[in-house]
Parts: C-alpha cells; structure tokens; sequence
C-alpha cells in the first residue's frame, strides 16, 4: 500500500496502526497539501458483502457527525477492492497506550479524558449513531491533553430494531456490554458500560475480565461481577468507583440512562481531585475488533459460574447455618 494513491489524491505514507478490521496509513492529501489517516478495511473482509454494506453506511453516519472531541471523518470511497475512510490526522497517542505508560491515572486525568468522550458520544447520540466499540484504542489523546474519539467503523445508526439478528456480534471483548455478548438489543446504554470498562482500566491498570477465549470472556460481561475498583486500587475516590459500577451495571436500565446524568457526576468529582495513586500490574495485550459468536443461553446455563463474591456468600451461609444449629 505504501505510495498507493486513492481516489487520485490521498499518496499513502506509512503505516501507522491497525485493529481487526482495518489497516491505518498516514497519507498526504495532494489536493490540500495535508496529512490525513486513512483507514482501509483488511482484504479477508472483502468478500463479505454484508461487512462492505455496513462498512459503508456506517461510515457515511460517522462523516455527519461533527465534533471537537470526535475525529473528523473527511471522505469515503472505494477503488477496486480497496474500501477505505479518510480521516482527520492526530499527533498524540492513544489512551491505551497513555495507560500503558502511566500505568494509573489521578483521578483528574480520568474525570477529565472520561468528560470528553462523554461528550463525544452525546453528540453522537443526538444523532442516533452509536459507537459500539468504545475502547482505549479508539480514544485518541491530542499533544494539547484533548481527548477524540475514532473508529466509528462499526458503529450503528440507531432505530428502534437495533438488534443484532446475525450469529455472530462484533466488538472488542474486554470492552463490549453484556447486551452485544449476547446479540441482543443495542442501544447508547451500550456505549456507556463500554465507558466504564475504560474508566475501570484507568484506575486500576487492568480490565475488569480476562480468559482464555473471547467466548469465555464474554461469558463474564454477562454472568460475573469483577473486583471492584478500590479492592485493587484504594486510593480510589468513593465518588469515582460510584460512577463506575453504575455504568458497568449488566441490566441496562440500572445504568446511566445518558451522558448528560454522567458528565454531571463526573463534574461534582472536581472536589475529589487527589494525584496519589498506586502502581499496579496492568494488561498489555491488545482488544482488536473481533466478531465472534452470539453468546446464547444455552452457554450461560452450562457454564460454571466462578464469581468471588459467590463464595464469600457461601462461606457466609455456612457461618449462619453453624449459628442456627448452635441455638
């Protein structure tokens, strides 16, 4: 792809990132005179006529979305089997990689990166686009400390049918809600227990669930509780984890019911602002854009459950049976 020109404009440059489903260069737009990203959708999804279709309304609903805290989308196009999105270049880095480095982040630096993508996805709301793979990844960080989300790539303009009737849901794992684990109705509640997870991982350095599988990780979006935040963190704010375990609630009328309830709480945290934090083990790996298969019931049933908090609420069952027998 290197020196490939698009569209009899965009000269790609370099390669400057990827995920599942598509490949990021650096180009320069010879009409402009200007760098830009371009995102091309990987070959072994070329074939697939439903994920060409959706790639390209989805990011025609992307392109009309037009926010500070949102990467512009400049231009969609195709050429031969080359489908791709021209976007808006970013100098700075992603928030996973700024995890990565700081391992923690103050509590002002999460209330300040959440704030913005939380305002990000009200814009997108307002225009029934939901992103559907909120992650760190997708959250580019500008020199300037401003906060821009990307890769609206899968991301479904919303109506009132939004379920995913394929068998297999795409979306980042460690990310997604316990609703897309299991194919079924989809809406900007969605994008906030993904908000959640990446709060989760700021504060603590980790993601709440892992495993050895996609399936087995998904699993646990929809059957487990993870540690909360302070039992890894307890520098943690009480006002901060509140918000979280909120968000992360697996019954989506139990979460915010929209960004506007959120950035408000997140507002009140400026009391809280504290820069001690702990360092901790975070995970390194990488959450690509996966499609798996739809996590059906029957999965959930056979799995065995392995939650903490199950045994803490045997171990206190034991202890009240051992009390009654004594009386």
């Amino acid at each position: 792809m290197i020196g490939k020109i698009l569209g009899n404009r965009y000269e790609i440059v370099e390669k400057i990132g990827g995920g599942g489903m598509a490949l990021v260069y650096k180009a320069k737009c010879n009409l402009l005179n200007r760098y830009v990203a371009v995102k091309v959708l990987r070959s072994e999804f070329t074939s697939d006529k439903d994920i060409i279709e959706k790639f390209k309304k989805e990011s025609q609903a992307a392109a009309s979305l037009s926010h500070p805290n949102i990467v512009n989308v400049y231009d969609v196009g195709e050429e031969g089997e080359i489908y791709y999105i021209v976007m808006e270049y970013i100098k700075g880095k992603t928030l996973k990689e700024l995890i990565q480095e700081k391992e923690i982040l103050t509590l002002e630096e999460i209330a300040n990166y959440t704030r913005q993508v939380a305002l990000a996805l009200q814009h997108a709301h307002n225009n029934h686009v939901i992103h559907r793979d909120i992650k760190p990844h997708n959250i580019m960080i500008t020199e300037d400390n401003r906060a821009k989300v990307t890769d609206f790539g899968i991301a479904l303009a919303a109506t009132s049918s939004t379920i995913t009737n394929m068998g297999n849901v795409i979306g980042s794992v460690h990310y997604f809600s316990p609703e897309q684990a299991r194919g079924g109705y989809i809406d900007e509640k969605s994008d906030l227990y993904s908000l959640g997870i990446v709060m989760y991982e700021m504060a603590t350095g980790k993601v709440p669930f892992e495993g050895d599988s996609p399936v087995a990780i998904a699993l646990k979006h929809i059957q487990q509780e993870p540690e909360t935040p302070t039992e890894i963190n307890p520098h943690i704010s009480r006002n901060l984890e509140k918000i979280i375990l909120k968000l992360t609630q697996k019954d989506q009328a139990s979460r915010y019911q929209n960004t506007q309830d959120l950035i408000e709480d997140i507002n009140r945290l400026k009391k809280d602002y504290d820069e001690n934090h702990l360092p901790s083990n975070i995970n390194h790996e990488d959450s690509p854009t996966q499609i798996i298969p739809r996590i059906k019931e029957e999965d959930i049933i056979s799995t065995k459950r392995e939650p903490v908090k199950d045994k803490k609420r045997k171990n206190k069952m034991v202890i009240a049976s051992a009390i009654l027998a004594a009386l």
